[in-house]
This record gives C-alpha cells, structure tokens and sequence, in this order.
C-alpha cells in the first residue's frame, strides 16, 4: 500500500489558511468554548473510535455578522475523500443506526461530516462548513490533492450537501468568504430529496427510539411508563433553547444536588418554565404542562444522588445523547408519535387497549391530509389527535403550499406563523398522551397553540381555545383515526366533528366494522347533512404489531346531503406497495416492494379526479357505485364479479371439450393394439 502524505497535506492546507491570515494552530483549543465543549463531550460519549478531533477548525463570521463553523479532516492516500451511498449522501451510519466508524476514519469528508453532526447536535450553531482534503504524490513527485466542501445544517438535516468544486482554501479568506456563503445560503434540495433524507433519518429514530427505550427499561427502575414519556417531553423542551434568549440545559447543568431548589428536578423544570414563558404559552396551559411534568421531575427517589449522580441526569444524559441530533435539525415527523408508539407498545398493553393508543403510520397520515386537499389556507382539526401525529402531517403539507405559492420570504414567514398558530386544532382527552402532542407540536416550531386537553365529544364548544377564544375555529379539514372502541367503531367523533364544520372535506381511517353495521344510525345522520366520496379498503397489516382489524378509510365532502345519485368511489388498496414485518431487531420492518409513493398518489388522484388516473391498482381495485344513504351498512362494497358468459367463453369451452374428445378417441385406438393398455 502506498504511503500516506497527510503531514505533507497538513503543511499544504495550513500554508493556504496563513496565506490568508488564517492560522487554525493558535485557535485549535481555544476558538470557541462552545465548539470545543461539544466536541470534547462527543468523543468522550464516543470513546476509542480512532477519530478524537478534527484536525483543524475555524470559526468564521461573514458580513452579516453571522458565525459559521468551519472542521478540516485530513487523509494522506489518493482514493480517500468520501464515502457515498447508492443516492449519493455521505455514508456515515451502518444499517443498524451505529455510526460506520470504518468510513468516518477513513474518508476525509465523511470525519468532517461526522464532526459537523456533533456542533449540530451539542451547539446552538445550525449551519457548518465540512471540509474533506485528501492527497498524494504523482510519479514526479508532486502533491495531487482533492478537496471536498459540504454543508452540514438543519436545513438538509445533518445529512450533508455539497456545496462545489475547490482547488485549495481560498474560498475562506477575507475577499471570498461573503460571495462563498451566499453560494451556501442558496443551496437548497428538492422536495423529492428532502423525502428521502427524512425517511432515511425516520428509520434512524425507530432504531434510536428502541434502544433508549430498552435501556432505560432495563437500567432504570422504579419508572412507570408516564414517567418516562413525561421526563423525555422534559428533557427535549429543557434542551432546545431560544437563540439570544434562552441558552438550552447542558447535562453539566445538572449538578446532582440534594438542597431543595438545587435539585436536578428543580433545574429542569426551571428550564422548561422558562421555555414556555419565552414561547408566550397561555398561563392555563403552562400551569398544565408544568403541573404535570412536575409530579415526575420533582419525586424524591428520582433526585436521590447516588454515587454522585441522580436517576433524572443520567436518563436526561441518555435522552439527549441518544436522540438529540434528531430534534435539533428540526426533523418535520411525528417524532413524539413514534416515540409514544415505541413505549407503549414495548410495555405490552392488552390488545383491547392497544387497539386505543395506536399511532398511524406518517405516510398514511400524508395520504389523510391530502385526501381532504389541504393547503396553504385549510384549517385543519382532529377530534382525537393522539401525539397529533395526523396534525404534522396536514402541516407540513400546508408549509410545503405555503413555500411553493408565496414568493416573499417575509410573506412567507408570517403565513408560516399564522399556519402553526392558528390554522391547526387538536383535541386530546388523556393527560400523557396530550403531553406528547403538545411536545410534538413544539418540536415542529410550536403549533401547540390550540392542542386542547379537552372531551371533544363533551367539552368542547367549536371554538378556540387560545387566542381567539370568543371565535369559531373555521375547520375545513378534518383528519381522524379515532378510537375503535368508542361509540360505532368511532364514527361518533366524525359526526361531532362534521356537525361544527360549514365546508370542506374529512377523512377517517377506522375499522372497516363501522362501514358495514356497527356504526348504522350514526352513517345514516351524517349523509343527512354530508356525501360519502370515497370508500378504501387498507392493507390488513396496516397496523402489524399493534392491530389486527381490517381498516378503511371513508371521504367526504362536508355541508352537501348525500344524494343516492351520487357516484361512490370504491378502492381496494390492499397492495399498497409496502411489505411489513414485524421483527423487534428488523433494521427497516416497512420495504417498497410494489412502487408504495406512486401508489398513494395514485390513489389520491382517483379520489380526486376519477378513474382516468387508475394504473397501477388494475381494473379490479377501483368501481364507482351507488349506497343508501338510508342503509348506513353498505359502505364496504366491493367492485361486482360480471357472470355472465362471453362468446370467447364458450368457444374456449367448445375446444376444450373437441381436444377432450379427440383425446378419447385417441386412447380408445391405442387401447386396442396394446391389451395391457400401456
């Protein structure tokens, strides 16, 4: 193997950086505390993976006055700049979520890509410069070097973004730094890619979600479940911070005291307030939320320091640094939802009750969203909205309108204020879970403005419930997956919920039951104000793992009788695609075996516009027909088997039977020659 040059291209890169008065050795261990905090916690949580620090790091500011990290990783052979994946993103982590130690040591840009995860997980810096340098000597001995530049930022989700072609470093001197980040400021990735990564970084969460679970079931006792969903809803909201207002609690903020005020509960909760003071939540609403977290954050046995330590640090510590990286790239899921579905699930609950608390998977809480056309201006509600999952889903769709549609990036900030302030309302009945969906929603930049702790079906009058509480929430979408076990299947939160709204169109998924008679007099009253559009039947393991009933999800258009002229469309989408298992170790228990993306969208554009877009589901998924709107009982039908025979069908029958016939004769000749019949 050829020898490695890297002090050689350690000397060539340091030259460039002074030529421009730019001297990383005198900044190595003193540039910044924050950076050099974050990257020292990082590597000791780390330990031993060969790779102890960048080998060098700038902090440059622009003329905005704005402050851009800047990590230099080095390697000495030719073939060594970076390591891609089949789509062409940096390939840092191996298929079990554990961080691919063999690439990040050995490929210049995949160690810088990995330091600039660590600023973005630890820091308050959302945009880094990650730099790879690799370089050998050519037959005449001269040096040959390759320089790979990628953005690591929220805004591509860590996964990194190369940024252009370089020949050395000047890019970053005085003259060029400003023209450089505006190059960076206007990268951007398609919707098609955002997706990608996104779903690359979900399954990532589904692994991160199971082992922190697993660890703190196992390691950590005396821990009931809502303990545990109220000290992770904590710790992320402690943690976040407010840029120049709030800095976010670093797990050597708790100090593992036992004076009352000192205690480690006391700190974060201390932290949480101020969070939520910062964020202007309504007085009710924080009394609630800090009310609840503090029967957890403040027990005796959870302060308790043993060998200097309480129970809350060290699983504070373990939340942070399992999950961290994925809330603080702003990672637009129902993050709260998976881990809602993980815990509970994991505890085993009866199947009765299972069946209650079951999280709706994000693409078909996608497919929900856009069944009932939401946009930019809908106003969106969901009557049993669980870690209100269904509800990011309709906002990213209203955000991705938003973006597409308005042009003015102040025009657009302020539409997405109003978005997550005013156009989204959930209502959830059962204290923990409704922690989760107020944790989710702040996550997602805070539309937990109208997540109400309320009885849809008995408390709650249509209206508000912060803000402009004397108003009615104008809802024109609504988006369900209700408790199967309530009144019809849940059909009765479909007709609360219809019932308040003026226009628009819903979508529910809920078990296929309550189409076929188990919800027969409540059917019957809301086609007396409401027209079923569509009928889908989903895949029976839609819920595998948690639910075994057969589902359908049912649209309509809100506010127009349901006419018996009126064609109904009914789909069979039970091959939607997706292939399911449901292994515990599995690395990835959902695969596209049948082109799943377009067939949800077809599926969407069959509901919307008709048979023209049917293509891949076959003739037999989709027919229109007609229901009673009387029956209430007859919503689950499925596409008529025509009997009767064609003139094809008979003259295949007539040859078949004159091939039967010669056959006979046949063996009746051969019979006769051959006594033995052989």
């Amino acid at each position: 193997m050829a020898q490695s040059i890297e002090p050689n291209i350690a000397d060539l890169a340091n030259g460039w950086l002074k030529s421009h008065k730019l001297d990383y050795k005198l900044e190595q261990e003193e540039l910044n505390t924050e950076i050099d905090k974050a990257l020292k916690d990082y590597f000791t949580k780390n330990g031993g993976t060969g790779a102890n620090r960048p080998d060098a790091k700038l902090l440059l500011q622009d003329k905005n006055l704005g402050y851009f990290p800047i990590l230099i990783e080095y390697k000495g052979y030719k073939d060594k700049l970076e390591k891609l994946d089949a789509v062409g993103h940096v390939e840092n982590r191996t298929k079990t979520n554990e961080p691919n130690f063999k690439h990040i040591n050995g490929y210049a840009v995949n160690g810088a890509v990995h330091y600039a995860n660590a600023l973005l997980h630890h820091t308050s810096y959302t945009d880094i410069i990650a730099i790879g340098m690799t370089g050998h000597k050519d037959e005449a001995g001269n040096i040959q070097n390759q320089i790979g530049v990628y953005l690591v930022s929220k805004r591509n989700l860590g996964m990194g973004q190369k940024i252009g072609e370089f020949t050395d470093f000047s890019f970053l001197s005085a003259k060029h730094f400003d023209g450089f980040i505006e190059t960076v400021k206007s990268l951007h990735l398609s919707q098609d890619e955002l997706d990608a990564i996104k779903a690359q970084r979900e399954k990532e969460i589904d692994i991160s979600l199971v082992k922190l679970n697993n660890d703190i079931y196992q390691s950590e006792k005396g821990l009931g479940e809502n303990d545990r969903v109220y000290l992770v809803a904590a710790s992320i909201i402690a943690t976040l911070g407010i840029p120049n207002k709030l800095p976010p609690l670093d797990k050597s903020d708790l100090k593992s005291q036992n004076f009352a005020g000192g205690r480690d509960g006391d700190i974060v909760l201390s932290r949480v307030k101020a969070f939520l003071d910062e964020k202007g939540i309504p007085s009710e609403k924080k009394d609630l939320i800090t009310r609840t977290l503090s029967n957890t954050l403040l027990t005796e046995n959870i302060n308790k320091v043993h060998d200097g330590e309480s129970q809350l640090k060290r699983v504070f510590t373990k939340i942070v640094d399992d999950l961290g990286i994925y809330y603080k790239i702003g990672l637009t899921t129902d993050f709260t939802g998976k881990l809602f579905n993980e815990m509970y699930g994991w505890l085993g609950f009866t199947q009765d009750k299972l069946n209650d608390v079951v999280l709706t998977p994000s693409y078909v809480a996608t497919l929900l969203a856009r069944l009932v056309k939401v946009n930019k201006d809908s106003y969106v509600w969901d009557f049993a909205t669980g870690s209100a999952g269904l509800l990011v889903a309709a906002m990213n769709e209203m955000l991705i309108d938003a973006k597409n549609n308005i042009s003015s990036p102040e025009e657009l900030a302020q539409k997405e204020i109003q978005i997550k302030a005013e156009q989204l309302l959930g209502l959830e009945l059962l204290s923990s879970v409704y922690m989760l969906a107020i944790l989710n929603m702040i996550l997602m930049g805070d539309g937990s403005s109208n997540i109400l702790n309320k009885d849809s079906l008995r408390d709650f009058d249509g209206k508000y419930g912060f803000g402009k509480i004397d108003s009615d929430f104008p809802a024109d979408a609504f988006v369900l997956n209700p408790p199967y076990s309530a009144e019809g299947n849940g059909m009765n939160f479909v007709q609360a919920a219809l019932g308040k709204m003026k226009k628009g169109y819903a979508a529910v998924i809920i078990q296929g039951s309550a189409g076929a008679g188990k919800a027969k007099s409540i059917n019957q009253s809301i086609l007396e104000k409401n027209t079923l559009l569509a009928s889908i039947k989903m895949p029976m393991d839609l819920f595998i793992g948690k639910s075994s009933v057969q589902t359908y999800i049912y649209v309509f258009k809100v506010s127009e009788k349901h006419d018996t002229k009126t064609a109904v469309k009914f789909i069979d989408f039970s091959d939607d695609g997706y292939t399911r298992t449901n292994r515990k170790k599995a690395s990835n228990n959902l695969k596209d075996t049948g082109r799943a993306k377009e067939r949800y969208e077809e599926l969407v554009n069959l509901v919307h516009f008709g048979k023209q877009h049917l293509n891949l589901l076959g003739d037999g998924s989709y027919f229109e027909g007609h229901i009673d709107p009387k029956n209430g009982a007859d919503w689950n039908k499925t596409a008529p088997i025509d009997t009767k025979p064609t003139f094809d069908d008979f003259r295949k029958t007539v040859a078949d039977y004159l091939a039967w016939e010669v056959d006979q004769l046949l063996k009746q000749d051969g019979g006769g020659n051959n006594p033995q019949g052989k």
